[in-house]
């Protein structure tokens, strides 16, 4: 739920958001006026998306279409699929809780903000 308002946020604030991340976002792409696949051009900071392979609110062909949109828009940073992972893989106590995918993710965050923040 995170990943969309990261993305806003990073939109509506570009002089004074350098980093933002999403894991697992929802819906990153959709019909909504405020989809924030539309604002992607307006980002300045580094940004970072982590699709899960198997996904029902992040579906692969949306993350196919975030990829081309991205890219279009020049936005820094990238789009990475962790495969074979369902959403929500980075939390412990869930079912579906990947270590090495999550121990990833902590290592992506990390290193962004490291970079960006200092």
């Amino acid at each position: 739920m995170s990943g969309p308002y990261a993305l806003a946020a990073a939109a509506r604030y570009p002089e004074r958001i350098a980093a933002a991340v999403s894991f697992y976002g929802t819906w990153l792409v959709n019909d909504a006026q405020e989809s924030p696949h539309l604002n992607l051009a307006k980002i300045r900071g580094e940004v970072h998306i982590a699709c899960a392979e198997h996904d029902e609110l992040a579906p692969l062909p949306m993350v196919e279409e975030l990829k081309i949109l991205f890219q279009r828009a020049g936005t820094a940073g990238e789009i990475e699929l962790y495969p074979g992972v369902h959403h929500g893989f980075a939390f412990p106590e869930r079912w579906c809780y990947d270590k090495p995918a999550a121990e990833r993710h902590w290592e992506r965050l990390i290193a962004l903000y490291r970079k960006k923040l200092g």
